[in-house]
């Protein structure tokens, strides 16, 4: 009777607890916390990261659909980080100290962030001396290359509101750059770029919409190789500052992921186990700072 009595009890303390039946090595104890905006709503796939007392991590990865993280760590003293786009981030503490023990933060509130001032209506340009325009592509399924191009030119006009804002960007393709000559003249070739016939790599786009707080997705038509496709640069806008002259500058930072057969760069060699030595995908990433054209 009494064991039946104590099952019964144990069954209805793990259905109130689904973490019960959940086995934590000694030595060990459970980070839990739901992450909530300001009314309430969970905040899905909010970045979250724990550091130990030296700064390093120890576990990082995104909230559920529910908001929640769940994390098991070894004993010890923590810093929670909780980021996520247009809202503020978050940092606490958190103390793990006995074997097993469930270290519950309840709910994390993230407060909306703050808009950063917009720049003035007119035409700006892109300033090359403080900006890049970078790459990162897989080679042999393994390693990354990290490449950029050299040459590059933009205007922009910013509207009356940044939605009737539009931007063109122009890409000398034979400037790229990933610091080796043969495969930067491999990369030039009519293997891949084919700069001979295709010198430049464009971008025009009239349709900036607001993500939330300082985030904007920047949609446009990129032209490469010959072919035109659409193509959305998710940006963050930092703000506006004073350069050493005194002229207004604007920074953004922005990035995207292109596909090579997209673009018709078909170029393609296996090795014996059938991996790709150029993988497919290409990711972009940018750091402009624009100024008052002229």
């Amino acid at each position: 009777m009494i064991s039946r009595l104590r099952g019964r009890r144990t069954a209805a303390h793990q259905k109130s607890n689904p973490l019960a039946g959940l086995t934590v090595p000694t030595g060990a104890g459970l980070l839990t916390c739901r992450v909530l905006d300001p009314v309430n709503e969970p905040v899905r796939q909010a970045e979250f990261t724990v550091t130990d007392g030296n700064g390093r991590k120890i576990v990082s990865g995104e909230t559920d659909p529910f908001g929640t993280i769940v994390a098991m760590v070894p004993n010890g003293e923590y810093r929670l980080a909780v980021s996520a786009e247009s809202f503020s981030s978050y940092r606490g503490s958190v103390s793990i100290a006995d074997d097993g023990q469930h270290a519950g933060l309840g709910d994390i509130t993230l407060q909306i962030a703050p808009s950063l001032p917009l720049p003035a209506p007119g035409e700006w340009e892109i300033e090359p001396a403080h900006s890049r325009i970078g790459f990162i592509a897989r080679h042999i399924g393994l390693a990354r290359v990290h490449g950029r191009f050299d040459n590059f030119a933009g205007a922009i006009r910013i509207g009356e509101t940044i939605e009737q804002s539009a931007m063109h960007v122009i890409i000398g393709a034979a400037s790229i750059d990933t610091n080796v000559q043969m495969r930067d003249d491999h990369l030039r070739s009519a293997d891949f770029l084919d700069v001979a016939n295709y010198p430049t790599l464009e971008f025009y786009s009239d349709r900036f919409a607001h993500r939330g707080g300082n985030n904007w997705a920047i949609t446009g038509a990129l032209t490469l190789h010959g072919v035109t496709r659409t193509v959305t640069l998710e940006a963050q806008y930092l703000g506006m500052g004073n350069g050493m002259e005194g002229e207004t500058r604007v920074a953004v930072r922005a990035s995207t992921e292109l596909h090579r057969e997209d673009y018709t760069v078909n170029w393609q060699s296996m090795l014996a186990r059938g991996i790709a030595v150029v993988g497919s995908s290409i990711k972009i990433d940018l750091d402009i700072q624009i100024v008052p054209k002229g």
